[in-house]
């Protein structure tokens, strides 16, 4: 059992260095002077979000989001069409709860069923901007995983259940991605 979940741990760790390394690094040289027509389409393409997970793999905030997405199997679900608004939580709200929970991340990795459960609690179905999200305040959201979410707003403050919205519009191809401070659990 241990040397399933070493060899599990290994195989994550591997894949989670492997899609950070792909990350957008284009090596080709910076144009100058006017757009071209052959230029235009690829200055437009370069502006171009990724998917959601596009997003967060190129983030150094999320590298916990990350591997709990690639390991619960969710890669593909969330770089689909969408749309998709995810409250995403940041790596230190990630290392908060897995205290709190008494757990390891390589604990959480492992329970599968579990993780799914608190990833789509995160994820609610279209792109809800936050110039809509504060128009919820009071409500409850249905998230993918079937249960709600309660949204409050106060002022400047808006809150997800206990979590703090940080930083919100975040822009990708399939959605939109609004940080939180502390992992929701459903």
């Amino acid at each position: 059992m241990k040397s399933s979940l070493l060899r599990l741990m290994a195989a994550l760790l591997a894949f989670t260095l492997i899609a950070a390394a792909c990350g957008d690094d284009d090596d080709e040289p910076i144009q100058t002077g006017e757009p071209t027509e052959e230029t235009e389409g690829s200055e437009e393409a370069a502006e171009e979000p990724g998917t959601i997970v596009d997003v967060a793999v190129a983030s150094d905030d999320f590298t916990t989001l990350v591997a709990a997405v690639q390991a619960a199997d969710l890669v593909e679900t969330l770089s689909g069409e969408g749309p998709f608004t995810v409250f995403a939580p940041t790596d230190e709200a990630f290392a908060a709860a897995l205290e709190a929970l008494g757990l390891t991340a390589e604990e959480l990795l492992a329970d599968t069923e579990t993780l799914t459960a608190i990833l789509t609690y995160h994820v609610v179905a279209g792109e809800v901007p936050s110039s809509d999200v504060v128009t919820l305040d009071g409500e409850d959201v249905e998230t993918l995983n079937g249960a709600t979410v309660a949204i409050s707003v106060d002022g400047e403050n808006v809150m997800v259940n206990d979590a703090n919205v940080v930083a919100v519009d975040v822009e990708a191809s399939n959605g939109v991605i609004h940080v939180i401070d502390a992992v929701l659990v459903p």
